[in-house]
């Protein structure tokens, strides 16, 4: 009888010949090294992962990966600042890895963030106000009545500008962490 091949075996056979470029090579081990660095950045923003442990990990690595691995978290820890959350634990991750004291920049990135939500509270108790202005002038008035702000399309345009406002300041701290 007949022996039946598996589509694996099949192409396994008709690519026995075949041998991968150098260039082929190279792109196969540059995916490998954006997946391991993706693997480490989101296991250690996850909480599933600390800087000892991908300290531990990078050890292990050949030297000119881990410089690459190094760069990419750096990299992606840095893009990962933003003006809505903390960013503590970035913070520290591009600390560890740069070995420098980030005290000055954690500092101005701390009062930029402050500023931009007390912005965003202010505007927001603004058109509040004026939404809560409009329903009373319509009759519709009352301790229970609340304007559902995000669905303003005044309130989006002005956050745009109040966001785009402040990522330049952002920006330039991110610049400056990077030049260190």
């Amino acid at each position: 009888m007949a022996e039946i091949k598996s589509t694996l075996e099949l192409a396994l056979e008709r690519t026995k010949k075949l041998k991968l470029s150098e260039k082929d090579k190279e792109e196969i081990r540059k995916k490998e090294i954006e997946q391991k660095t993706l693997s480490l950045f989101h296991r250690y923003r996850e909480d599933q992962l600390h800087l000892n442990e991908i300290q531990r990990e990078m050890e292990r690595m050949d030297e000119r990966i881990r410089e690459q691995v190094k760069e990419g978290l750096l990299s992606l820890w840095i893009d990962g600042l933003s003006l809505d959350e903390g960013g503590e634990k970035l913070l520290k991750g591009i600390e560890f890895l740069k070995c420098k004291d980030m005290e000055a920049i954690r500092e101005t990135l701390y009062q930029l963030r402050t500023q931009y939500q007390e912005d965003e509270v202010r505007i927001r108790k603004e058109i509040e106000a004026e939404q809560l202005d409009i329903l009373r002038r319509e009759g519709i008035d009352g301790g229970a009545v609340e304007p559902n702000v995000e669905a303003i399309d005044l309130w989006r345009e002005n956050l745009l500008r109040l966001t785009q406002k402040f990522q330049a300041s952002l920006e330039d701290i991110k610049k400056q962490i990077r030049a260190l």
